[in-house]
């Protein structure tokens, strides 16, 4: 499309906001609450300052208070282009229609007063969009683990065939993960401070000389700005900006989120290949274009291919705080500007899918008992040499035997692709009549699953439910998928 055409089709569009985050998360970035939240702390500070004695009326605090959704932004990127500071040109765009309150806006404050209080303001309200999410995927999967406790599965470890372990169980290895990322993040939000109203490079010295140099009413002011915005911890020490470890700390946890989800969903699409579990498949859905027979793990791949991105991201936010000089260097601001952003705009997006994952799993019995047919004889070796001793057999005659038709039955199912015949042979061979009638009972699955079962109710009943607890009136929203 030529240059002036729909900017929608003929320019950029993250796909994090057209395709994949929720409106709740893109709104949070948004510039409308990014440069209201500027004008909202400016309000504070100029209500604060009042308390303290400054010459600040009520009709200027009227007048800031009613336009605080009231941005010009053509003027203000006007103003941009005129003075390269973005800041100071929103100062000048709110002063244009506050007038009353113009001498007053943004006094004693730098940039840094609006740009990091707003970034910290902005990733405590992003913490709270993703901790419902969280918690309703752990929700979801706790109702399957539950539900699946007792269906025996083979295990595996070097993603070959191991000791059995149950569906419901293997599910708690997610569940266990996520609650690990949701008191991160929880833990997180409430460990992250305020920067407050610190002045140029953090010594407050613009705010002594305002208030006569009472030390006391430069703690109060710090303090009561705070408290307006909402936060009981405050740093007391910091420089031009607050120290992006703060950043590091934030994005960690949902990197580490990422790492969680890749996981499981990798999980999901290997046992998809094996046709013991599937993500949810609608009706009308294609799993390929060319290939109609194919049911693609398409929303897990999804989750995959975010969380990649997202665990990526990790590495931004520690080069900014490895190379932030002094007490402070401008090279921050455009990355942090692009990081801090996608990385909850990642996670939700992930979240968004991974619910919906979690809400429609579907579990194949039939398929995954064959699947344990073709290795429980081998695993079973074990419990039948027991039963011969016990019936007074000698343990290496025993051990002998089972090997020489095990490795018969191993070149059926490897050179010849057949189906594993141990237990057939052990049936024909008259040394192993004494244990004949207990075969079927020697490979019950559900012998070799051990605790399983009650390890998934012990810890739902345990971890999972009191994690739970402060969101139990958000479990019930269900996820809506954008694609």
């Amino acid at each position: 499309m030529a240059a002036g055409g729909d900017t929608m089709t003929s320019s950029y569009q993250s796909p994090l906001c057209s395709r994949y985050a929720s409106q709740e998360m893109s709104y949070n970035f948004s510039d409308d609450k990014k440069f209201s939240t500027w004008r909202l702390l400016w309000v504070y500070l100029a209500k604060a300052e009042k308390e303290l004695g400054l010459n600040i009326t009520d009709e200027q605090l009227a007048q800031m208070q009613a336009n605080i959704h009231n941005i010009d932004y053509q003027m203000a990127a006007e103003k941009e282009k005129e003075t390269r500071h973005d800041v100071m040109a929103h100062v000048q765009t709110f002063a244009a229609c506050c007038p009353l309150a113009a001498p007053i806006i943004h006094l004693g404050v730098t940039s840094a007063f609006v740009g990091d209080n707003t970034d910290l303001m902005l990733m405590k309200d992003g913490f709270d969009i993703l901790l419902p999410k969280v918690a309703r995927c752990i929700d979801r999967l706790k109702s399957f683990a539950l539900k699946n406790k007792n269906i025996a599965t083979l295990g595996f470890t070097h993603l070959q065939p191991a000791q059995l372990t149950t569906v419901g169980k293997r599910t708690c290895l997610w569940i266990q993960d996520l609650l690990m990322d949701l008191k991160n993040i929880e833990r997180t939000k409430e460990n992250t401070p305020f920067r407050g109203v610190k002045g140029t490079t953090g010594t407050q010295a613009s705010f002594l000389q305002l208030f006569n140099a009472s030390h006391e009413k430069v703690i109060t002011l710090d303090r009561r700005v705070a408290e307006m915005a909402g936060f009981q911890d405050l740093l007391k020490i910091c420089g031009q900006t607050y120290t992006r470890k703060i950043d590091i700390d934030c994005v960690y946890v949902l990197s580490s989120l990422g790492a969680t989800v890749h996981k499981m969903c990798t999980d999901i699409r290997l046992l998809a290949s094996m046709k013991e579990i599937e993500e949810p498949f609608e009706d009308a859905q294609i799993g390929s274009s060319a290939m109609p027979y194919k049911r693609n793990p398409m929303r897990c791949e999804r989750c995959c291919s975010l969380a990649r991105h997202l665990m990526t991201l990790m590495a931004s936010p520690m080069h900014t705080l490895s190379v932030q000089w002094m007490e402070r260097t401008l090279d921050d601001s455009a990355n942090r500007r692009i990081t801090i952003a996608e990385a909850f705009l990642t996670a939700d997006a992930i979240l968004n899918t991974l619910q919906n994952v979690c809400e429609g799993l579907i579990v194949y019995p039939k398929v995954i008992q064959r699947n344990i047919n073709q290795e429980l004889p081998f695993m079973a070796t074990e419990n039948i040499i027991m039963a011969m001793v016990k019936t007074g057999g000698d343990r290496q005659e025993c051990h002998e035997k089972i090997r020489v038709l095990s490795q018969e039955a191993a070149t059926q199912v490897k050179q010849l692709g057949l189906d594993n015949d141990l237990m057939a042979r052990i049936r024909k061979d008259s040394y192993f009549a004494k244990i004949h009638n207990q075969l079927d009972q020697l490979l019950d699955p559900h012998s070799f699953v051990g605790r399983a079962p009650e390890q998934v109710t012990e810890f739902v009943e345990q971890d999972v439910n009191p994690a739970l607890v402060p969101y139990i009136d958000k479990l019930q929203d269900f996820a809506i998928l954008k694609v």
